[in-house]
């Protein structure tokens, strides 16, 4: 414990600065005043917008993306696709609403909310109700 509280004199001896009547000047002061650099705000501006850049590249834009894309997928969603939703149920739509849908899965029927559905396996064929 005591080499604990000789280390703590050391650093508050070496972080006071010594009185202007003092016997001994500080070694830094023989005669040459030290300049502090001055940073420019550049120093700082720049790292921060390029770490902003970067953020945004590899965070927001791909999540912006991905967002488009299941948008328009849930816009084009059919009677008749074979969807699979976030809970891995896979399942046949019957119906669309504006925020529902009806899904058959097996002899199941369920219905959800559009933003459940992740993916689109397989889509209705128009041609087989037109003949």
């Amino acid at each position: 414990m005591m080499h604990l509280n000789s280390l703590k004199a050391f650093l508050a001896d070496a972080t006071v600065a010594p009185a202007s009547g003092s016997s001994t000047p500080p070694a830094a002061s023989s005669g040459a005043t030290t300049l502090q650099p001055q940073s420019s705000p550049l120093g700082f501006i720049v790292p921060m917008a390029l770490t902003l850049v970067i953020m945004y590249f590899v965070m927001i834009r791909p999540q912006s993306q991905q967002r488009k894309r299941q948008t328009q997928m849930l816009e084009t969603l059919k009677p008749g696709d074979k969807v699979v939703t976030a809970s891995g149920i896979v399942g046949s739509v019957i119906t669309v609403k504006d925020k529902t849908v009806s899904i058959r899965s097996a002899d199941a029927k369920m219905e959800m909310t559009k933003t459940s559905i992740t993916e689109i396996i397989e889509r209705n064929n128009e041609e087989k109700s037109a003949s």
